[in-house]
Formats: C-alpha cells, structure tokens, sequence
C-alpha cells in the first residue's frame, strides 16, 4: 500500500511593510513575500491557524504606516513592523486549533495578518464566531463587521436621530457612508450626501435612498454647496472625511446639532493638518461632536447583528462591494483607497471557503 504524505507545512505569501511612509502612501511601500507556516499551533497554546478568505481594506491602516511617535504609547502600540506583515479585520477558517472556543472548519472575522495564514489568539473582544452563514461572508469586512457597527453606533447612539431631521453624510458611498444614508432614511430624516467622482455621487441617489449628493470636487464653495442642500441648515453630520469639508459643515450646522466623527480621511496623508477656521461655532451653537471607534462597542455586537440581519435577508439594505482578487492585488486596493479609487466597501478576496 502507497505511503500518504500529509503535508505539515506551507507556503505562506505575506503583505510587508516597506519602510515607514511619510506623505501619501504608495503601492511600492507594500510588497508580497513567501514564508512558510506550520500547519499545526503547539499543543496548549490557546492559538489558532486560520485561512483567510477576505481582508477588509480599511483608512486606518494608513494612521499604523508611519513612522511610531516614541512619546506616544498609543502609536507605539498600534504602529506597523518594517519587513512584517500588516494587519487589519479580516474573513477566516480555522484550519488547526488548540482553542476551547475554536475547531476546525469554524468561521470568523476579527483582527488577522495580511497573509494566507497567520496564528491568532482569539479574545472576546478581537474575534467573532461567524453563526449566519446564509449571507455572503465577504459582508463580515463590512456590513456584518467593523463598518456596519460604525454606522450603526454612530447614527443611532451618538446622533439620536429624529424622523424630520436633516443629516449630511461624507463619504457618502464608503463603507460606512452607503449604511448611514440608508440608517436616516429608515428613520424619516432629509439625507444629503458628498463623494469625489460622479459614479460615487449617483450611488447615493440611485442605490441608498439619499435624497440628494454632489461632488464636493466640482464645488468651489463648500459652504455654499451646503446652504444650497440645506437652507435651514443641518441637524446632523456624520464625519468621514475631516478638513475643508468639516469646515464648511460647522458653518451650516443648526443649534444643538450633533456630529459624529469616526473618520478623517482626507488628514491622514498630511504632515501638518488642516487648520479649522469655523470652531467658535461649536460653543455659539451648542454643536456636540462625538468622536468615537467601533473597537469600544463590541458589547454591542449581538445587538447590532438583531437588528440588521433581517435588513440584509429581506433586501431591504443595499450594500456595494468593490473586490480585488488575490492577496497580490491587495497592496493596490489598500493604496487605492487614498486617491479615491474604490466604489462602495473595498476588499480584498485571499481565498474561496
């Protein structure tokens, strides 16, 4: 009878930091290389081996692609490794575990490396056993994970929306922007969003229920663009993008509105931020401006999950994904998202279940 060999090890193709980045990120400071993984983690190690299948390309990675502020434990901490793989939230399988919590063949999404295997140490509040099935797993880098929670804590929790209100959403057809638009529409409020190219501000219009959007690019005069959407001015602004655009908003904005910041987009590749110039209005008229991360509502996880998964199974959510095929392509896709080049949630897809 003919030996069988069962293979013990791996080819492991990984995303590695080139050096820190300084400025706008390129495809050159990411590059692919080969390692080799054990197929197998050490007995009592409370580790996994998963496969991935998707990574979620998310701005911000690029806030961990520069260079660690020594003063900053913060930045110490979450800073990238030159010559590493970088990480982020991502779709696996687990192929080995010595976890109580894991077996063989479960499905998660949480925090992985960006390479075809990679060894984890689930925790509560880091992973998530995948229980639905019946919705494509590429939605657990967005709708069913990280973007879906922003959206929803964001605009529920911290905005307390109001059927009537008026709310203005940036980065209208982003991972999150798609969901919020979506989220006031549900709720009866006037929505209004912005995008940078004339396929992302028809998303909107055509695809999320938005009542309008323009693209801030073709706009000379910000503030003027949003007087002209909201000439009473606006209740509610859920913050994407930061800069010129947040500017501009504070202008418009109504008495005791409010403003959720989960992102700021257009600082990220700046050596010096952009000055605001419009903040008194903050205190004039009472503006609250919350700035928040998904990461420290997790214990809202299973309640989020009741709440949208009947939306996703009914149709009654629309949610745009745009999908680079293989790991090769995901320093593309991740570089892209800093000139604008994606449409809707941006992915990578390692590998088919």
């Amino acid at each position: 009878m003919a030996n069988i060999c069962i293979a013990t090890t791996a080819t492991n193709n990984q995303v590695i930091l080139r050096d820190y980045v300084s400025g706008f990120p390129k495809e050159s400071d990411l590059y692919i290389a080969a390692a080799t993984v054990d197929l197998r983690v050490p007995p009592g190690s409370m580790a996994v081996l998963v496969k991935n299948l998707y990574l979620s390309c998310d701005p911000h990675s690029r806030t961990r692609m520069g260079k660690p502020d020594p003063s900053s434990p913060t930045s110490m901490a979450h800073a990238f490794t030159i010559g590493k793989p970088i990480s982020g939230f991502g779709v696996a399988k687990a192929i080995h575990s010595c976890h109580p919590n894991y077996k063989t063949g479960d499905l998660l999404w949480g925090r992985v490396g960006w390479e075809e295997y990679c060894v984890i140490s689930p925790t509560p509040s880091s992973h998530f056993k995948i229980h639905h099935t019946d919705v494509p797993l590429s939605f657990y880098t967005g709708i069913l994970g990280i973007p879906g929670l922003t959206a929803y804590v964001g605009f529920y929790e911290i905005c307390s929306p109001k059927k009537g209100k008026t709310v203005f959403v940036s980065a209208a057809s982003g991972a999150v922007g798609q969901l919020v638009g979506q989220f006031a529409k549900m709720v009866g409020c006037y929505v209004v969003g912005s995008a940078s190219s004339k396929e992302k501000v028809d998303l909107p219009k055509t695809k999320f229920g938005y009542d309008d959007a323009f693209n801030y690019k073709e706009e000379q005069d910000l503030s003027a663009a949003l007087k002209r959407c909201f000439p009473k001015g606006i209740d509610i602004y859920f913050e994407n993008v930061g800069g010129k655009m947040l500017d501009a908003v504070l202008q418009n904005m109504r008495t005791h509105g409010r403003i959720a910041a989960c992102g700021m987009i257009s600082q990220y590749n700046l050596k010096e931020s952009e000055v605001l110039h419009n903040t008194a209005t903050i205190v004039h008229k009472r503006i609250r401006v919350q700035g928040f991360a998904a990461v420290e509502f997790f214990d809202r996880y299973s309640k989020f999950l009741d709440f949208i998964l009947p939306h996703v199974r009914e149709g009654k959510i629309t949610y745009v994904e745009d999908i680079a095929q293989g790991l090769e392509n995901g320093p593309s896709a991740l570089i892209g998202l800093f000139h604008g080049k994606n449409v809707g949630k941006q992915l990578v897809e390692v590998a088919r279940e």
